[in-house]
């Protein structure tokens, strides 16, 4: 990866719909990882984290929480996207979120994006910038998500 695309204002996204982003490097979940989002959830179903049941089951191995994988859209959105020049920013929500495919115990994935949409809206610029999480050696991608994000000026 490159680095972020940087914006120097939120003003800077205007005009920009279309645009491609990353991808990120790769990120590889493992057990620890997903054992963690566990407690922290409390979501301990065992194709999550019971690694000898799970091998008996569908994917034949422990799989990532969707919400985990969704969780790390947050994570790869800075290293797609920098604005700078803002007061503060705010996360407004997210639409459009698919799961498409488990994300197994050992797997890669990256995050890629595309600014779908900018605005103004009530005194700030808002960004929907579409993030895609890929799987190392998957044809199909574990998340897609329209991220929203809101920015005030100085």
């Amino acid at each position: 990866m490159s680095g972020p695309a940087v914006f120097a204002s939120p003003r800077d996204l205007i005009g920009q719909e279309g645009r491609q982003f990353g991808p990120t490097d790769w990120l590889p979940i493992e057990q620890d990882r997903i054992d963690g989002f566990a407690d922290v959830t409390g979501d301990h179903q065992w194709i999550h984290v019971d690694t000898e049941r799970a091998k008996q089951g569908p994917f034949g191995k422990t799989i990532a929480h969707g919400y985990l994988t969704l969780s790390l859209a947050n994570y790869f959105l800075p290293q797609l996207v920098e604005v700078r020049g803002f007061a503060h920013a705010v996360n407004v929500g997210a639409d459009r979120l698919r799961f498409l495919a488990p994300v197994p115990v050992g797997s890669r994935i990256r995050g890629v994006g595309e600014l779908v949409k900018v605005e103004e809206v009530k005194g700030a610029v808002q960004s929907i910038v579409r993030i895609t999480i890929e799987i190392e050696g998957s044809d199909r991608p574990a998340c897609v998500v329209d991220t929203i994000s809101r920015y005030f000026p100085e």
